[in-house]
């Protein structure tokens, strides 16, 4: 665990760092109620609606971690003329966190979880297909460069909905490499996407293995030192984190096997959200000057207060100042 004096002068470092997010944003909508009847038309509960609310989701979210532990962030990510994109921009104002809108045809994502007596029933995905979202090749250095001169760090999102294509990542990570930014991205291998020489990926332990061509054997132990390697020889990553839910964290730096720390959370109450905060928190401390284990260590903590909390939740300085003590 991180010791509290680490953790504070972190956050103090923290405060002066700018981040510039891309990718994924998000609306996410929660309905509240209570079942106590089936429906007589089918075999389904019948939810009774108490409430409503709405926070950020996806990339969104990713940047309202990175606010809330008192960075300055910017996100980039398209946001439709709708009733969504009010309510999510009214959430990223509230934040300070500047927007990039990118141009698109789509309408703004929306995850709707039910939820009663808080359990999730179901989950309704309001989206576009992905080429509505991708942005033109000839667009991406226009629309970037300034954001990525005046930050510190730059991340992908990705949650593989159109934004993130092979042409954006090229184009960005070349802006970014020029101009010396810290890289990262949280990756989905379902869609091939093609990157290398990044600062940190942040894949969970089935990504993890999809990214490295590697079919797991039921009930072998998870192949740990093939998997660091691999993804270092095929992406020429710097720094890879790969959280193991329950397990923690595995480091690796240069494909090289390092340390796995084990998990900070106390209390599972939710994991929607968790690797987003995991990301966020990662890329803070690394921008800050921390090395890869002190940043682990910091990123835990962050996502142990977050797992606790029901929907999709952020950390705040104070709120992870009183978790590590």
């Amino acid at each position: 665990m991180i010791s509290v004096p680490v953790a504070r002068d972190l956050l103090q470092k923290i405060s002066r760092v700018r981040v510039l997010v891309i990718g994924d944003v998000m609306l996410d909508h929660y309905i509240w109620g209570d079942a106590t009847r089936i429906s007589p038309e089918a075999p389904v509960p019948v939810v009774d609606i108490a409430r409503d609310s709405f926070t950020a989701g996806g990339a969104a979210n990713v940047a309202l971690n990175i606010a809330s532990l008192g960075a300055q962030c910017t996100v980039a990510g398209f946001f439709a003329n709708d009733e969504a994109s009010t309510k999510l921009n009214k959430i990223l104002g509230e934040k300070r966190i500047a927007t990039v809108p990118t141009p698109g045809t789509g309408a703004t994502i929306v995850k709707t979880r039910v939820l009663v007596q808080h359990q999730q029933l179901c989950r309704l995905d309001r989206e576009s297909a992905p080429s509505a979202y991708r942005i033109a090749p000839d667009k991406i250095v226009p629309l970037f460069r300034q954001a990525i001169e005046s930050c510190d760090a730059v991340v992908f999102s990705d949650y593989a909905k159109g934004i993130i294509t092979d042409d954006l990542v090229e184009q960005v990570s070349a802006l970014a490499r020029a101009a010396g930014k810290l890289l990262a991205l949280d990756p989905k291998p379902k869609r091939k996407l093609h990157f290398h020489d990044l600062d940190l990926i942040t894949p969970n332990r089935r990504e993890a293995l999809q990214l490295a061509g590697i079919e797991p054997e039921l009930h072998a132990p998870f192949p740990a030192k093939e998997v660091c390697a691999r993804l270092h020889k095929l992406y020429g990553t710097r720094h890879l984190v790969i959280t193991l839910s329950e397990d923690g964290m595995l480091l690796s730096t240069d494909g090289a096997l390092g340390t796995t720390i084990p998990t900070a959370a106390r209390e599972v109450f939710d994991v929607s959200g968790a690797g987003d905060t995991a990301l966020a928190s990662l890329v803070l401390a690394l921008a800050a000057g921390a090395n890869l284990e002190t940043a682990a260590h910091f990123a835990n903590a962050a996502s142990g207060v977050v797992v606790g909390k029901l929907g999709t939740a952020t950390v705040s300085p104070t709120e992870l100042v009183a978790y590590v003590e």
